[in-house]
Order: structure tokens, then sequence, then C-alpha cells
């Protein structure tokens, strides 16, 4: 799904019923991979993971594409590396004697049901936020995830982010496990060794003083439902809803002049970092 590349910028139209005036996801046969009408043959057993700094990232950023993929037979994991209990709260922290400790209980609920709602299992690290510290044990435990998924898509921050301290952490601990994970490139070692997958940040709030280079788009319109409840269930961070909503109509724009067709009214924008293998361009 994360694959297609047209005039040097990729973006994924997703399964749809062509000749219908409703845009709506085609249901994969079961057992087998399906033709997507687009693009050929779409795997059903692909693996998605998302490393996040904090338990709502991958909401805000990637639910719709996440949707996507569950939808198609993959499965998907969020790892929250904290759950972003003080610094990424704000609406319980406005409640009078409130505590850290029901913050995290509170936003284990709401990210634990984001996830539920777009078919990804949520593993939250509780390593604390502003600042986030990730020890090497946590790297260690997060390298064991990537072996135990095998991931063919992993999805992080990108590594540099002058308004938040803990993105960056989160994007550098992802990219030491992915490699610690796949070890030397197919060379016989002492430990497990996973595929390496292709690699992609997703939007950052303020994509052009992070240096974001969007060149994936993925047009999720037909689970735009699924993702609009995947925001919903976090209350804790209302605020951010009509931001990211209004970010996804404008990618939508984009990706039309690159040929996702008029249907396209929400896309979600990423930057693939690794190098794409073709037989031919």
């Amino acid at each position: 799904m994360l694959s297609t590349s047209r005039r040097g910028v990729q973006w994924v139209r997703p399964i749809r019923d062509i000749g219908q005036a409703d845009i709506r996801l085609l249901p994969p046969p079961r057992g087998r991979g399906f033709e997507c009408p687009y693009h050929g043959p779409v795997s059903e057993s692909g693996s998605v993971l998302v490393v996040g700094a904090h338990a709502g990232d991958f909401v805000w950023r990637a639910a719709g594409t996440v949707a996507l993929h569950t939808a198609a037979g993959w499965r998907a994991t969020v790892v929250a590396l904290s759950y972003g209990e003080r610094g990424e709260s704000g609406e319980l922290w406005k409640e009078p004697g409130q505590t850290v400790e029901n913050v995290k209980r509170v936003r284990q609920a709401e990210c634990a049901r984001a996830a539920a709602t777009i078919g990804a299992d949520f593993v939250p690290f509780d390593l604390g936020d502003y600042p986030l510290e990730v020890s090497a044990a946590a790297v260690d435990r997060l390298v064991e995830v990537m072996r135990d998924v095998r991931p063919d898509v992993l999805i992080t921050h990108t590594p540099v982010d002058p308004f938040n301290p803990d993105h960056p952490v989160a994007s550098i601990a992802a990219d030491r496990a992915r490699k610690i994970a796949m070890g030397a490139a197919g060379v016989a070692s002492a430990f497990v060794t996973i595929p390496p997958p292709r690699v992609y940040f997703f939007e950052p709030h303020h994509p052009e003083q992070c240096g974001f280079l969007p060149n994936t788009f993925v047009d999720y319109t037909p689970v735009v439902e699924r993702k609009e409840q995947a925001m919903a269930a976090l209350a804790a961070q209302a605020y951010l809803r009509d931001h990211y909503r209004q970010r996804a109509e404008q990618r939508a724009v984009q990706a039309r002049y690159f040929g996702a067709g008029a249907g396209a009214r929400y896309a979600e924008a990423f930057q693939r970092t690794t190098p794409r293998l073709e037989r031919l361009l």
C-alpha cells in the first residue's frame, strides 16, 4: 500500500469499487491477497508498526493509514513510548486536583480504545514524557517488539522537531531498534534478525520547521469515519481534532495534483526515508 510512485512523489489510492458513486472499501478475500483495481495485487499478510513518543501521536498522524492497512488484512501494532501524561494531555490538566497517575490511567483507556477502532494493538511503554528518556533496556524491549511483529512498514517521527523535546528522542530510539533488529543486512548473527522494513516519518505538527518532505500521500477517504472515531476517543487532546482534520483535507488537495482523483477528500502525508527497490522505473 505505501509503495506507489508517480512523478517523484508516492501516493496511495485506496481500494475502491470502480463505477459506483459512493466510495467504499473492498473487503479482501480471506486466506489470500486481493487485487487492487489501481495497483495490482495487495498482500493481506503484511505488518505495520508505528512508534510514537506519546500515546496519541499515532491517531493524529497515521490513524487513517493504519485503518486502511488493517481493513486489507494487515497486522498493525502501535508502540507508545509514553502516555503523554505530563505535556500532551491538556484537557485533563484543567481539572482541579488532577494527578499524573490518573492522567496515565485515562490516556491508557483513551488510546487503547482509539487503537482498537482502527484495528491495531496498543503497546504502552510508560517511559514518561517532557522529557522522554529511552534507556538501553527500553531500546531492547522495542527490538523485541520488532522481532515479534516483523514490520514490513515502520512509521515514526521526524528526527528534528524544534518545538517538541520528545519526538526526536522517539525517532532515534525507533531507528536504533530497527538497526539492531535487522542486524548486518543478512549476515549470520548470534541473534534473531528481521528483514529491513520500509521506513516512513509521519507528518509533524510543524512540517516546515521539522524539515519534513511529504513524498507519500495516503488517501484514507474510505475509512475516514474510523479515524474520526479514533480522534473522538482522545478527549484529553480534543483541541487537535480540527487541526488534523483540516490538514488531511489540505493533503488530499495536494494528492489530487499527483493523480489521486477527485474522490480523494482526506489524506495523510509521510516522508519515505528508505530507497525503493524496483526492476523497472
